[in-house]
């Protein structure tokens, strides 16, 4: 039987970090239901407090997921990423970190992209004769690029 997985990312700007996120994966933002936020505030769960404007649109402040395309619409999907504020900066080096797999793609040309919308190079690495790009999204997380 195979699991669903979700990979969840502590960060200060959990909506921008998403959209960086799902542009760079080629994924979606996840939805957020403006009618349950509301409906959160009105009967005293939430507060307005709780909730900032992204893109237009009502949404919980301390977080934002991103799904594969396929998957938005899934109750439960088999891949999520959720960023969620921790009061906290980044101070070390992650523990965890993922591989985006180029599929193809010139790495250095990637890496030229993904530096260009706010990323940040680190170094190169290999290992007998595969070599990949170490790099930092806007918020200093890790991922490399192969």
């Amino acid at each position: 039987m195979g699991l669903k997985i979700q990979i969840v990312v502590d960060c200060k700007n959990p909506h921008d970090l998403a959209d960086w996120w799902a542009e760079t994966l080629g994924w979606s933002p996840e939805p957020q239901d403006e009618a349950f936020i509301r409906s959160m505030i009105e009967q005293g769960y939430a507060t307005e407090a709780e909730t900032t404007t992204h893109n237009g649109k009502l949404v919980w402040a301390t977080g934002a997921a991103i799904r594969p395309d396929e998957e938005l619409d899934a109750k439960q999907p088999a891949r999520r990423i959720l960023f969620q504020t921790v009061p906290e900066q980044k101070t070390v080096k992650n523990r965890v970190h993922w591989d985006v797999r180029l599929e193809g793609r010139d790495k250095d040309e990637v890496r030229t992209e993904l530096e260009a919308r706010g990323a940040t190079f680190l170094w190169t690495a290999n290992e007998g004769p595969h070599e990949w790009h170490t790099m930092a999204d806007p918020e200093g997380n890790e991922f490399c690029i192969s």
